[in-house]
């Protein structure tokens, strides 16, 4: 009689160590929040961003203070709004905008001098950096968020145009409580479309932007009226118009020391 040959058992693999295991998992998350947040950034390079977390940490805010919850918001395209306000933003947030990379290295080194100091704080962030941190991240001044700031702004610079940050930032950004964007604030402020702004009320608008729930657009302070006659100014030097097929390469004129 032939013999039964019975096949060998494979001896089990021997488990991998905790430490090699705990490696392969982080190696998976950060290969995921990776390809999610390259996704998002192209996502958002040609359709509205939707809502973003500030918007909804507004909101939650608004809930737990018992007032009510408004979120007012209307997005449109660059082409409808107002050349002015474009350039006044870039006149009053970031002069640099359309020269840099995402980080005004200059502006950063003046800002960490400034804070050495002890005086009141100063920040450097670009328009880039704000677009950035208003539809990916959350508030704070956490290292971690910073560093996702970083991240996600050298993201959009990589994918986006300049066109399409502005454009974003104009649709997102806070101008008042509960109220976010060119076409809401125009429409709330000014009872007219962002496309109609005058040279001083987009001044006005991008001169409450360091703080617009701190400073009113309807009952400006002498603070607010100085910057937005200063804005006026840088945007006459520019020359009234943002180009970004030709931005120019100037310093900006100084503040008067009153």
């Amino acid at each position: 009689m032939a013999k039964k040959i019975i096949p060998k058992r494979s001896k089990p693999s021997a488990k991998k160590p905790w430490y090699k295991r705990l490696l392969w998992l982080v190696g998976k998350v950060i290969l995921g929040f990776f390809l999610f947040s390259v996704g998002m950034v192209v996502l958002y390079r040609f359709v509205p961003v939707p809502v973003t977390i500030l918007q909804l940490s507004r909101c939650v805010q608004q809930f737990q203070e018992d007032k009510p919850m408004v979120l007012y918001k209307d997005w449109e395209p660059l082409e409808n709004i107002s050349n002015k306000l474009q350039l006044a933003v870039v006149c009053a947030e970031d002069q640099k905008f359309l020269n840099h990379n995402g980080f005004d290295i200059e502006a950063i080194e003046k800002a960490i001098e400034h804070n050495k100091k002890g005086k009141r704080k100063r920040g450097a962030s670009t328009i880039s950096q704000q677009t950035a941190k208003n539809v990916f991240l959350w508030e704070g001044r956490t290292w971690v968020r910073k560093g996702l700031e970083v991240y996600f702004t050298a993201l959009i610079e990589l994918i986006w145009t300049k066109e399409r940050i502005m454009e974003v930032y104009l649709n997102v950004i806070e101008m008042g409580d509960g109220i976010y964007g060119a076409q809401a604030a125009s429409k709330h402020y000014f009872k007219k479309d962002a496309a109609n702004l005058s040279s001083a009320e987009a001044a006005l608008l991008a001169s409450v932007l360091p703080s617009p729930r701190k400073y009113s657009v309807i009952r400006p302070s002498s603070f607010v009226r100085g910057r937005q006659s200063w804005t006026m100014g840088q945007m006459s030097h520019w020359g009234g118009k943002l180009e970004f097929d030709n931005p120019p390469v100037h310093k900006e004129k100084k503040k008067k020391k009153k």
